[in-house]
């Protein structure tokens, strides 16, 4: 547990700055729609005849003169991108950092296995994580009754869910290959969400390239897919899911075996 204090401690700002910042976008979206409310029609229209824009983003399936349309559109993507860089960036200086501050000589000189450092670093970046997800959830349910409309839980609910289970596969993901770097790299980090973003964008667009639904986690949080089914698919969850445990044992059998300095 002491790690674990220490890792949230040094962490903190960067925690409080990502989630004000997404928390903030997130309600100030909100607070457009009923503003935009009377104009969505023509907004629909207008998205109607965007083609492959339209499709890239799932606006062709989305309602997007109802609340959860707008929001899964407006909002998914500010929460989605954003907490992907955040996961992304925690996952990918986990392990690295040590070495890279100069520190790891004196960490690993305590009584503890590598392990155990292991795995309180792998808690500190989900509790990191979590504690994100929790507050911009609140936020967001706030903003929307702050405005008069029912609170659509299930959808809303659906929606969060599938963007901290993205943000958790790209930590884990990160976490691994954290574990082969000595001086960390948030290029690769921000890199790897990135791709993984547009490689969804592209399974929107072409259907010969649908398969990628199945690499990237994106795949499983698409807000039109979610609302129309009000579930997850498990298949694609799984998978996700799969790849994050990977990267998860990568991590301990290279960190383990590591010559650190």
């Amino acid at each position: 547990m002491t790690l674990i204090k220490h890792e949230l401690k040094q962490g903190w700002k960067s925690l409080l700055i990502w989630t004000i910042s997404i928390g903030f976008f997130v309600a100030i979206c909100v607070f457009m729609y009923p503003e935009m409310e009377s104009e969505m029609e023509g907004v629909n229209d207008m998205f109607s005849s965007m083609g492959s824009f339209t499709a890239a983003f799932g606006m062709d399936r989305l309602n997007f003169g109802t609340l959860i349309g707008f929001y899964a559109v407006e909002c998914g993507n500010i929460l989605g991108l954003g907490g992907a860089f955040f996961a992304a960036l925690l996952g990918i200086g986990a392990l690295a950092k040590e070495e890279k501050e100069q520190t790891a000589e004196f960490l690993l000189t305590h009584p503890v296995s590598r392990v155990h450092i292991i795995t309180e670093k792998l808690t500190s970046v989900v509790l990191q994580i979590l504690i994100m997800n929790i507050t911009i959830f609140i936020l967001a349910i706030t903003s929307i009754a702050a405005i008069g409309e029912d609170i659509p839980w299930n959808e809303i609910g659906l929606l969060h869910l599938s963007y901290f289970l993205v943000q958790i596969e790209l930590a884990c993901i990160s976490f691994g290959i954290s574990a082969f770097m000595r001086h960390g790299s948030l290029g690769i980090g921000l890199g790897i969400a990135t791709v993984m973003y547009f490689l969804n964008i592209i399974a929107n667009i072409s259907e010969n390239a649908e398969f990628l639904k199945y690499i990237t986690p994106f795949g499983y949080a698409e807000g039109a897919d979610l609302i129309a089914n009000i579930s997850l698919d498990t298949g694609k969850v799984i998978l996700g899911m799969t790849f994050a445990i990977i990267g998860i044992i990568t991590a301990y059998i290279e960190y383990s075996r590591k010559d650190i300095y």
